[in-house]
């Protein structure tokens, strides 16, 4: 086998492999006489058919074998050998001339082919020590988990059906159709819903036009959505819904106590609180984890300065840009509608691309240099974790799904290894945690934000419009695996839900 470097500018790379075909020949005749001792062919006593007779049949289809086989396995052999790693799979270019093809099946020629690739770039990893970041502490006061612990009581708490009309805190139990124009519009419908008067869970208005109505009562009720409302398509519009009222129910007294954690399946009043005060916890420790990691993220970007192989950058920026069109058509928005142009949002979205991709590479070398690895438990509790977030009769199909496809597998893997190189760094640099307020803590910072977020430049309302690649995940810019589709939740809110 002989190998030629044809190209080499940049991070570009072609090589011409030529296998000689007497290489081929030998490769061919070694599987024809594997075959002999297998094949059973009418006339001929099991091994004793000719070789030239079995060439004669298979030689062609066992000859595309051997040219597979020799795709497959010295690709990654030559570039590893080069010292290269390649950045995405290697574009394999053959003869498309018919004769020479047949030429190269029957054994008459040598099989040539090239391979066209980007090398990931090197990259010397530099010291962590200037690297500070602050970490922004909220400690939790006893006063929000009482008041979380009086929601979560209130959500329990029992109703009995009531006749006369509904006054505030009073639940009544509707269905509804939403209207614009005088036409339905996708999720403001409902039906059997129930609904707190005064629990401010429908829009305003909503609620207040239900005081007053009893069972049985239909209502037209006029509202407006707000401008600021998350549903760009309905933000600022005038909707009607016919309401059928079926039941009223007046509350049954709050109780706070151990009982009040059993009916909630758990043993005592006190690990209810424990529970809360936990998720309450972990709520503003993952906005604390998000600023330590932008700043880490950003200093980093600012501390590495290459060229970023050109296909990973298209495929993270492809991947970008479907999410962004995908979001503002959702919307029914328009780039002219956030204040930019398609082409001022597409050079956006490619610095963005760009700066994933290198930080992805740096993080894998960084990853890679300290022993990182994501163990088969690891991956495994996150495939599990993966699969709760599906409906319960798909939960089973989505398992499948990831446990056959090693692509979606390594969607999984990408993110994990990604968190623990961030773990690792912040064993490595300063870190001074800032005792903060809860405002100070939640307080957008819509630049740094964008470094993670792909919205339409110039305005942030289209915050949904995230690409799904994670900030460096480089591994998976080539594209992502294809999840067995989730089924729409059922619309339970017409005013919260309407998209």
């Amino acid at each position: 086998m002989q190998v030629t470097e044809t190209l080499n500018s940049g991070l570009k790379r072609e090589i011409k492999i030529t296998v000689p075909a007497g290489d081929m020949e030998a490769k061919l005749m070694a599987r024809l006489n594997d075959a002999r001792d297998k094949v059973r062919i009418n006339g001929f006593r099991p091994g004793k058919v000719p070789v030239q007779h079995l060439r004669k049949m298979y030689g062609k289809s066992f000859m595309a074998e051997v040219v597979n086989e020799i795709l497959n396995d010295s690709t990654r052999s030559i570039i590893s050998g080069r010292g290269e790693k390649a950045a995405m799979q290697p574009e394999v270019i053959m003869t498309e001339d018919e004769k020479e093809a047949e030429k190269i099946l029957a054994g008459g020629a040598d099989f040539e082919f090239r391979l066209n690739y980007e090398v990931i770039p090197a990259i010397e990893i530099k010291d962590f020590s200037d690297i500070k970041v602050k970490r922004q502490v909220y400690d939790v006061p006893e006063t929000e988990v009482e008041d979380q612990v009086k929601r979560v009581a209130e959500s329990a708490r029992s109703y009995e059906p009531k006749d006369g009309k509904a006054a505030e805190g009073d639940r009544v139990t509707i269905d509804y159709v939403g209207k614009i124009g005088g036409e339905a519009f996708a999720g403001g419908a409902g039906s059997d819903q129930p609904l707190v008067l005064g629990s401010k869970e429908f829009i305003p208005g909503f609620e207040d036009q239900l005081i007053g109505s009893k069972a049985g009562d239909e209502k037209q009720v006029t509202v407006t959505f707000p401008e600021n409302y998350q549903a760009a398509h309905l933000a600022g519009k005038e909707a009607t819904f016919d309401v059928t009222v079926k039941e009223v129910a007046k509350p049954g007294a709050l109780e706070i106590n151990d009982e009040t954690a059993k009916n909630l399946g758990l043993e005592s009043l006190e690990r209810l609180r424990e529970i809360v005060r936990g998720q309450i916890e972990n709520q503003f420790g993952s906005m604390t984890r998000q600023k330590v990691k932008r700043q880490l993220l950003d200093q980093l970007d600012a501390a590495y300065s290459f060229e970023a192989p050109s296909k990973l950058v298209e495929a993270e920026f492809n991947n970008i840009w479907a999410q962004v069109n995908r979001d503002l058509e959702a919307a029914g928005r328009t780039f002219a509608d956030e204040e930019t142009t398609e082409e001022e949002a597409r050079a956006e979205y490619m610095r963005l691309a760009e700066r994933r991709v290198r930080l992805g590479l740096v993080l894998a070398e960084i990853g890679e240099k300290a022993g990182v690895t994501v163990s088969d438990e690891e991956l495994q509790r996150g495939l599990f974790e993966q699969v709760r977030r599906f409906p319960a009769n798909q939960q089973q199909e989505a398992f499948e799904f990831y446990r056959s496809n090693p692509e979606a597998i390594n969607s999984l893997r990408a993110p994990m290894f990604e968190e623990k190189v961030v773990d690792y760094l912040l064993g490595q640099i300063s870190v001074d945690d800032v005792k903060v307020s809860k405002e100070e803590l939640m307080a957008d910072d819509e630049e740094a934000e964008a470094a993670t977020k792909a919205k339409p430049a110039k305005k942030a309302s289209s915050k949904k419009a995230e690409a799904k690649t994670s900030e460096a995940k480089a591994g998976e810019a080539a594209g992502e695996a294809e999840e067995p589709k989730k089924k729409a939740a059922p619309k339970k809110k017409a005013a919260k839900d309407a998209e």
